[in-house]
C-alpha cells in the first residue's frame, strides 16, 4: 500500500500543474474565436482596423498559447511517473483520447497556429480567414478529447474490467466518445473560455479608453467582447444546469456534497443559497429557495435527492457486494477455468472498485469486518464546505456576468461605451473574475468526485505509484517554482504587448475591397 503522504503530495502536484495549465487554456479558447469574428469582420468591410485589431489580439492568443502548450506535455508525463497504477489499470481507456488530443494539439493547431502568424502576406484573405478558424475549431477540438478522457474519469461508461487482464479495456468507444458527462463537460468548459476570452478583450480596451489611446481598435473591440460574451455567459449558466443534471444521474454523492445535504430531501429539493456549519459539520443554519434545486438536478417535482447519510450506508452495501467480487477475482486467478468464480465475479464486477476501498485499511479485502467496511462507506464522502462554497462562487460569477456583459451590449448598441469612466474601472477590476470562477468549477469536477480517480473503478490512494517522499517533494518544488516563473514572463509578456498596443509593422497602409463588390487581392 502507498504511503498516504506519498499520496497526498501526488494530488497536490497533479492539482498544480493542472490548475496553473488551465490558467492558459480558457483564454485561448476565448481568444481564439474573438479573433476570428474579427477577421471574418475585416474581409467582408474592408477596414484596416479590424485586421489591426486581430493581429493585436492574435499576439495575446500566441503568447498563451506557447505557455499552454509548456505547461501542458509535463502533465501527460505524470500519469506515468506519479499514478502508474492508474496508467497500468485504465490505460488501455485513457490513452486513446489523450493520443487523439495530442494530434490535434501538436499537430492540427500547432500548423494552424503557425500558418495564423506567417500567412498573412502568403495566403488570400478568405484563405487567413478559414486559417483563422480553422485555429479557433482545433482549439475545441483539443479541449474535446481531453473532456472526454476526464468525463470517463467522472462517469466510466462503454468499458469494463477482464479478469484475465487485470485491466480495464474498451467495450463501446462510441460509449466512450459520447459519454454524456463528457458532452456536458466540454460544451460548459468552452463557454467559460469564451466569457473568459471575452472579458480579456473587454478589461484591455477599457485600459486603452481610459488611458485615451487605440481608441477606435478599443470601441470596435468592446463591441465584439461584449456581444460574443453575452451570448458565452447564458451559455455558461445554461449548459452548467445540463452539467448539474448528469451529475445527479452519475455523481448523487458530488450533488449531495456541494449542497452539504445530509439527508434525502423530499422532491422537490430546495436549493441552499447560504449556510454556516455546525459544531458538527452539518449546516446549524441555512438560507433556501424551494424547488430550485430539484428542479435543476431531476427535472422533475416527483424526484427525491438522495443525501449523504443515505449515500453512505448504499456505499457500504456495495462495498460489501464488492468484497464477493474480490474474493471470486481471487479464484479466477488461481484457476481461470473455473466456472462458478467467474459466474460469481460476473454477478458483483460492479462495485469491485468500491471493495478496493477496503485497500486502506488492510491488504486481505476479503477478511475485511463490518467496522472497516463502515470506515470505507465513510471514506466516499468528499469534504463537504470546500464544495459547497466553491459551487457559489462559481455560479454566482456565472450570473455576475450576463448582468455585466448584457450593460456593455447595452452600452454599446447605444453609442456609450466611452462614458461613464467608473464602469471603465470597474470592467479592468473584474479581469481575475473569469480564472477564479473556472478553477473553481475544476475544483468541483476533480475534488468533488474524491475518493475516486475513476468513479467508481479506482480509489486515488490505490492508483499513485510508489515513489517516496523526498522524490516528490522535489519535483513538486521545481514544477512549482517553473510555472511559477512560465506564469510571470506569460505576463510580462502580456503586459509589454498591451503597453507598446497594436503593431503597424505589417502593411496596414492599404485595405482589401469587401467581398461583396470585389475579388479580394492579397493584402500587401
Amino acid at each position: 500500500m502507498v504511503d498516504p503522504i506519498v499520496v497526498d503530495l501526488s494530488r497536490i502536484q497533479f492539482a498544480a500543474t493542472a490548475m496553473y495549465h488551465f490558467l492558459f487554456v480558457p483564454l485561448t479558447l476565448g481568444l481564439s474565436f474573438v479573433m476570428a469574428i474579427m477577421e471574418s469582420v475585416y474581409v467582408m468591410t474592408g477596414r484596416v482596423v479590424w485586421r489591426k485589431a486581430t493581429l493585436f489580439w492574435g499576439v495575446l492568443f500566441g503568447i498563451n498559447f506557447a505557455m499552454g502548450v509548456a505547461t501542458g506535455v509535463v502533465m501527460e508525463f505524470q500519469f506515468g511517473m506519479n499514478w502508474s497504477y492508474y496508467s497500468h489499470y485504465v490505460g488501455d481507456v485513457f490513452g486513446a483520447p489523450l493520443a487523439m488530443e495530442g494530434l490535434m494539439a501538436f499537430f492540427l493547431e500547432a500548423t494552424l497556429v503557425g500558418l495564423f502568424f506567417f500567412g498573412w502576406d502568403r495566403l488570400k484573405p478568405v484563405a487567413h480567414l478559414a486559417v483563422t478558424w480553422l485555429v479557433a475549431l482545433g482549439a475545441n477540438f483539443s479541449a474535446l478529447w481531453i473532456l472526454i478522457a476526464n468525463g470517463w474519469m467522472q462517469n466510466p461508461v462503454g468499458a469494463a474490467f477482464n479478469p484475465d487482464t487485470m485491466r480495464m479495456e474498451v467495450t463501446d468507444f462510441m460509449a466512450v466518445l459520447f459519454n454524456p458527462v463528457a458532452q456536458a463537460k466540454f460544451v460548459h468548459t468552452v463557454s467559460a473560455g469564451y466569457v473568459c476570452g471575452a472579458v480579456f478583450v473587454l478589461a484591455v480596451s477599457a485600459m486603452f479608453l481610459l488611458s485615451g489611446k487605440h481608441l477606435e481598435l478599443a470601441k470596435r473591440s468592446i463591441v465584439v467582447a461584449a456581444s460574443f460574451g453575452l451570448a458565452s455567459a447564458l451559455s455558461v449558466v445554461v449548459l452548467g444546469d445540463e452539467s448539474g443534471y448528469v451529475a445527479t444521474e452519475h455523481q448523487k454523492m458530488k450533488i449531495a456534497a456541494m449542497e452539504a445535504m445530509y439527508h434525502t430531501e423530499p422532491a422537490p429539493a430546495a436549493l441552499t443559497l447560504f449556510a454556516i456549519p455546525g459544531s458538527d459539520g452539518r449546516p446549524a443554519f441555512e438560507v433556501q429557495f424551494p424547488w430550485v434545486l430539484g428542479l435543476i438536478t431531476t427535472r422533475s417535482l416527483d424526484r427525491d435527492l438522495p443525501g449523504i447519510t443515505e449515500l453512505t450506508e448504499h456505499a457500504a452495501l456495495r462495498i460489501a457486494n464488492g468484497v464477493e467480487a474480490y474474493k471470486a477475482l481471487n479464484a479466477l486467478q488461481a484457476n481461470r477455468n473455473d466456472a462458478t468464480a467467474r459466474a460469481g465475479f460476473d454477478a458483483a464486477k460492479a462495485d469491485l472498485g468500491y471493495a478496493l476501498l477496503l485497500k486502506k485499511y488492510r491488504p486481505d479485502v476479503e477478511n475485511a469486518t463490518g467496522e472497516e467496511i463502515a470506515k470505507a462507506a465513510l471514506d466516499t464522502v468528499p469534504d463537504v464546505w470546500p464544495l459547497f462554497w466553491s459551487f457559489r462562487i462559481m455560479v454566482g460569477a456565472g450570473f455576475f456576468f450576463i448582468a455585466f456583459f448584457a450593460l456593455w451590449f447595452w452600452k454599446a448598441s447605444t453609442h456609450r461605451i466611452e462614458k461613464p469612466r467608473w464602469l471603465l474601472w470597474v470592467a479592468v477590476a473584474v479581469l481575475p473574475l473569469p480564472w477564479i470562477a473556472i478553477e473553481a468549477g475544476w475544483f468541483i469536477a476533480e475534488y468533488g468526485r474524491q475518493p475516486w480517480v475513476v468513479e467508481g473503478v479506482l480509489p486515488t490512494f490505490y492508483a499513485a505509484s510508489g515513489l517516496n517522499f523526498w522524490d516528490l517533494v522535489i519535483s513538486l518544488s521545481f514544477f512549482m517554482l517553473l510555472y511559477t516563473a512560465l506564469l510571470i514572463v506569460m505576463v510580462w509578456l502580456m503586459v509589454r504587448t498591451i503597453k507598446h498596443g497594436p503593431s503597424d509593422k505589417l502593411n496596414f497602409d492599404q485595405s482589401i475591397e469587401p467581398v461583396e463588390t470585389a475579388t479580394i487581392a492579397p493584402a500587401k
